[in-house]
């Protein structure tokens, strides 16, 4: 009898571990595992090897459970037709498959999953060494079910899966109001191009590059911006773009004669379609503040600006300078207008 207990007790014990371990690697989230991996504690660094290539280590634990489940009832049956009577058999048996169901797979399973992180690092390293004791039968499974592994790997995480993630944790208080507004704003940041946030033609404030300083120095004066556009004989011919303090500075130095189009700087262009991410990344490369932007056709579609961009992530940015309404408006109605259609309404 003491050995039918015994062997019942191991049988459940060792189908528990297994069904344990097998919950808590499964819902262990492989980012929380990377973090865990940054202190470099041998068990953290263990169970990223695991959470990288799963599917041995799953292969492994479930071999082991099986031989539990199987090849312990087997004993435990031989043992059971020893020390019980023909009558008790089929009793102990049904008994013996309700403790499996539930102190081999549910109960452990559950512990598991709530205690995910802490199970995990204690059997990350036994698992490891079982992977490689397994490693011949492993091997012999994987070549099986190959055909059945075959196609793209399932990605990590996604934008919406973030952004779930980042209101559940607002919810739950973990994360402020606006540090939800700004994770939501930084993905219509690939959502939106330049020709979508930008000042359009029409609205463009410019000069032209013939004209003498002295001759447009109420234009300079009345121009709220910092910046600019210098043109030739049209628009579409733009030489470059002038700052403000640098023309206001020429005519204290008393040198209205100048013509604006020698005190220009080359303009930076890009194309409309460029996405307001990759404008951002330009903005930093080139360190300026205004770039021209072309269509199609390489006309000037208009002008945009960092600041632009900048409110895609933080929403409007009025200063000291602005008006009620400016000639930016025009782009700020355009971009909401374009997220609305998208389904991207501004945070």
């Amino acid at each position: 009898m003491l050995s039918l207990a015994i062997a019942t007790l191991v049988v459940l014990l060792g189908s528990a571990i297994c069904s344990a371990s097998e919950a808590a690697l499964l819902s262990l989230p492989l980012i929380r595992v990377r973090q865990l991996a940054e202190s470099r504690r041998p068990a953290a660094l263990a169970l990223l090897a695991i959470k990288e290539q799963i599917s041995r280590p799953l292969a492994a634990l479930v071999v082991l459970n099986n031989l539990f489940n199987i090849l312990g009832s087997i004993i435990i049956g031989s043992l059971a037709a020893q020390v019980l009577q023909s009558a008790w058999i089929g009793i102990f048996s049904a008994v013996l498959t309700l403790l499996i169901i539930l102190f081999g797979e549910i109960v452990p399973k559950t512990l598991g999953t709530r205690f995910a992180q802490t199970l995990a690092l204690v059997s990350a390293q036994p698992l490891r060494w079982l992977t490689r004791l397994l490693l011949p039968i492993i091997w012999l499974l994987e070549h099986f079910t190959a055909p059945f592994n075959e196609g793209s790997p399932q990605l990590t995480t996604d934008e919406q899966e973030i952004q779930l993630l980042a209101s559940i944790g607002h919810q739950e208080g973990a994360i402020e109001q606006d540090e939800l507004e700004m994770i939501q704003r930084v993905f219509q940041l690939n959502d939106l191009n330049a020709s979508d946030v930008m000042t359009p033609r029409v609205a463009i404030t410019y000069l032209w590059g013939e004209d003498q300083l002295e001759t447009v120095k109420a234009e300079i004066l009345a121009s709220q911006h910092s910046r600019i556009v210098i043109v030739d004989d049209s628009i579409d011919a733009v030489c470059g773009i002038a700052l403000k303090t640098e023309l206001l500075a020429a005519l204290l130095a008393g040198q209205g004669d100048l013509l604006l189009s020698a005190l220009a700087r080359p303009a930076h262009f890009v194309p409309e379609t460029v996405r307001a991410d990759k404008l951002l990344k330009t903005f930093q490369k080139v360190r300026e503040h205004l770039f021209i932007v072309l269509d199609e056709y390489g006309g000037v579609a208009g002008v945009v600006t960092l600041e632009d961009v900048l409110e895609v992530l933080t929403g409007e940015i009025v200063d000291e300078t602005d008006r009620n309404v400016d000639l930016r408006a025009i782009a700020r109605f355009r971009r909401r207008q374009i997220l609305h259609q998208r389904g991207l309404d501004e945070a």
